[in-house]
């Protein structure tokens, strides 16, 4: 009997999630013309066209919608059979490259706990942090990432979740600002300056400004940024005032003033998000109680300070 030839099966997950020979063939690393002849022996082996063009772009078929899923599922069950089976007593000899989904505050305040505790743990694992463009599920669903770091939202009922931390939003200004000596900052100071504020999708109002307007107030937001870091630089060379969350600045510089806002608004849970296909494995068990003991062990340590 004729096996099929499971190294097909990478290629096809690879042209299935990103409807593209140039793009699946960047994904593996291959060129374009070598991707080209993969896809015609899974046009054979599948007796089906898989990738059509329509117009300017390629479509998957029908029948690729439909293997979509079971493909990447398959994929995923080989990779784990073929990857050698970790006890909990064998995590110190563990070698793996895990990615982590996260932001850039979450990175400056805690991956370098998070790093140290992994290579005292287990020296043959790799922490990659990559970052987030927006909120997905995709990158877990696909084995992209093991974990997604931040507030949950639109990660689909199947994800996993569990609670790090409680957060909540601060403001910032410089030491020289006009309002370094108002204390406590009162609702109408806050909005007599302009504001900047982090945002990866560039949306420039948020629950502050909701309560705010139940005050019949309103802030002028000059300026919006994608990290928390861009706006702190943004808020120690100008007159703006920042908002950023508490743990990114438990232990503030000199040059920072940072109070809290004059307005009530909802505390944050920042949590762990991963595939259920996950759930059990030892590896990934283990990196999920790495990453709460390094999150308590780092607010622990700037709390204190």
């Amino acid at each position: 009997m004729d096996e099929p030839d499971l190294n097909l099966l990478v290629a096809l997950d690879a042209l299935l999630a990103e409807a593209s020979v140039a793009g699946a063939s960047r994904r593996l690393g291959l060129s374009a013309s070598a991707m080209s002849r993969t896809l015609t022996r899974l046009r054979a082996a599948t007796q089906d066209e898989l990738l059509v063009r329509a117009g300017r772009r390629m479509v998957l078929t029908p029948h690729a919608e439909a293997l979509r899923e079971r493909a990447h599922g398959l994929l995923q069950d080989t990779r784990s059979v073929l990857r050698p089976a970790v006890t909990e007593d064998g995590i110190a000899s563990l070698r793996r490259t895990f990615t982590i989904r996260a932001n850039d505050g979450f990175v400056e305040v805690f991956a370098a706990e998070l790093i140290g505790a992994a290579s005292r743990a287990a020296p043959g694992v790799r922490l990659r942090f990559a970052p987030k463009a927006e909120k997905s599920a995709v990158p877990l669903r696909e084995g992209l990432a093991d974990l997604e770091i931040g507030v949950l939202g639109g990660m689909g009922p199947e994800v996993r979740v569990q609670a790090l931390f409680r957060d909540r939003f601060v403001g910032v200004i410089r030491r020289g600002h006009p309002l370094a000596d108002v204390d406590p900052m009162t609702p109408e100071s806050y909005v007599a300056y302009g504001h900047v504020v982090a945002s990866r999708a560039g949306r420039s109002e948020g629950p502050v400004d909701a309560a705010l307007a139940a005050r019949g107030l309103q802030r002028d937001v000059v300026s919006v940024v994608p990290s928390f870091q861009a706006a702190l630089a943004v808020t120690l060379a100008s007159d703006l005032i920042g908002l950023v969350p508490a743990s990114f600045l438990a232990s503030p510089p000199d040059t920072v003033r940072v109070f809290d806002l004059p307005v009530e608004t909802p505390t944050i849970t920042v949590s762990q998000m991963w595939h259920p296909r996950l759930e059990n494995e030892a590896g990934h068990r283990w990196l999920r109680q790495l990453v709460r003991e390094a999150c308590q062990d780092r607010l622990a340590q700037l709390t204190s300070a």
